[in-house]
């Protein structure tokens, strides 16, 4: 579901009362959790968590003025979506799914970048903790040229 919030805030605000805490937990664990560098926006009517045109001037290839997408998060019609763009392929996936069977009781639901948590409840928190610290704006950079190559 598309939010036409300006701002985090007044995304997270507008929530229903039911995905409002599993949203607010999700935003500080990644807050807490995300290296330096990386800014929370919104972007696309979702959080976003990006590399700023400070530290990556080129933008996002497919629209320049935008920075340069990595994580976004939304509250979606029937779950939570986890937008992580380092999940499309590699090592980071080959992690994130060996990860997930030791820690996590369900199975995985996931599309090509994007986690999806049908029971807010049974979020596992630590892992994307765990997962948002793995990758540093450089990190993602060079990944992301390296994609488009």
């Amino acid at each position: 579901m598309r939010s036409l919030a300006q701002t985090p805030k007044a995304y997270v605000d507008a929530l229903p009362d039911d995905r409002r805490p599993a949203i607010q937990k999700l935003r500080r664990v990644l807050r807490a959790n995300l290296p330096k560098g990386f800014s929370e926006q919104m972007a696309s009517g979702m959080l976003a968590y990006v590399v700023p045109h400070s530290l990556y001037p080129a933008g996002y290839h497919c629209s320049p003025n935008d920075p340069l997408p990595f994580i976004n998060l939304a509250s979606q019609k029937n779950y939570i979506a986890l937008y992580h763009m380092g999940l499309y392929d590699g090592a980071l996936l080959e992690w994130f799914r060996a990860r997930w069977r030791d820690v996590s009781g369900d199975k995985l639901d996931m599309g090509k970048c994007c986690v999806r948590f049908k029971k807010p409840e049974r979020i596992p928190f630590e892992l994307v903790g765990e997962l948002a610290r793995r990758v540093t704006p450089a990190d993602w950079i060079e990944i992301y040229e390296q994609r488009r190559a």
